[in-house]
């Protein structure tokens, strides 16, 4: 199919109508079950959405601001982000995250016996992690010697979709398999794959369902492509920067060049007037206040004529 209807999930509108709105609060649920692989006695049954920004005081900053944050029914927090690009320190943001939403359970008593578990989500449209960490990864607390799981309260999940490589329908064997292939292709998904995934995962249909382009209003519409140009600015100002540091580092590596050029013309001038003050018989004393060479230098070159 040439044009495909579906919209981009990794766009952060897109990403935030399908998993973070009342509405697909079921999606949700299905889709955190499925990547933590919850078994029938931990299942997420319910789950309530909390306010996604962790830093009242800089909720300027979109960097304060989590993609959803939603408890269930038995209070574990889950802090869920879609990351486009590498940052800098996005490790030590991914636990001060789930730090937060671990510290925030806290009521007024103080009481921290009944704080409930805190899962940090992350699905990456770029590497995170070296190249032999597989491209769904679960991270814990353990225990150096014996790798015994006595922490138990702070767990990280990273999906790097870079590192998936299974591009066609025929090749998922399992429904996280099929939820990666929607977030990396789904603007490349046709109609009879669709088909497939749906007679596997009804519910991965649902989030599709979400990406239709033409049940969008125009405001939505709007909006997500707003954020695409966004997007695409806020790149091009990054290469911009980066263009105009290398371009100046060019020009510093050749003004050093010029100076180191002057300098090491100089000293062999100086050189040369040490060698003929030698040779005429005037002090070492005089020459060094001359040339501006050491009493050392000036030694060797006497020693060399």
């Amino acid at each position: 199919m040439a044009f495909s209807k579906f919209l981009d999930p990794k766009n952060d509108l897109s990403f935030k109508k399908i998993f973070g709105s009342e509405k697909n609060k079921n999606i949700l649920i299905h889709f955190l079950n499925d990547i933590l692989d919850f078994s029938t006695s931990d299942q997420i049954i319910e789950i309530e959405f909390l306010s996604t920004i962790m830093d009242p005081k800089i909720a300027s900053d979109k960097q304060s601001i989590v993609d959803v944050l939603c408890k269930d029914s038995i209070g574990n927090r889950f802090v869920i982000e879609m990351q486009l690009a590498r940052d800098k320190g996005f490790e030590k943001r991914a636990q001060l995250y789930a730090a937060k939403a671990y510290s925030r359970q806290l009521d007024k008593s103080g009481n921290y016996i009944d704080l409930q578990k805190v899962f940090f989500i992350a699905i990456s449209n770029c590497n995170l992690l070296p190249e032999e960490v597989d491209y769904i990864s679960t991270h814990n607390i353990r225990d150096i010697k014996t790798n015994g799981h006595y922490l138990k309260d702070l767990q990280f999940v990273f999906i790097e979709l870079p590192k998936f490589t299974k591009n066609r329908v025929e090749q998922l064997e399992n429904t996280t398999e099929r939820w990666c292939f929607f977030f990396k292709y789904a603007e490349e998904t046709t109609e009879e794959d669709l088909k497939k995934i749906a007679a596997e995962a009804p519910i991965i249909k649902l989030a599709y369902d979400e990406l239709d382009r033409f049940r969008w209003n125009e405001k939505d519409l709007i909006a997500y492509e707003e954020r695409i140009l966004s997007v695409q600015k806020e790149k091009a100002i990054l290469e911009q920067k980066l263009d105009d540091a290398k371009q100046e580092g060019r020009q510093e590596g050749i003004q050093i060049g010029h100076e180191k050029g002057k300098i090491e013309g100089r000293k062999e001038r100086d050189i040369e007037v040490a060698k003929n003050s030698l040779k005429a018989g005037v002090s070492i004393d005089v020459i060094a206040q001359i040339t501006g060479l050491s009493h050392s230098e000036i030694l060797q070159l006497r020693e060399k004529t």
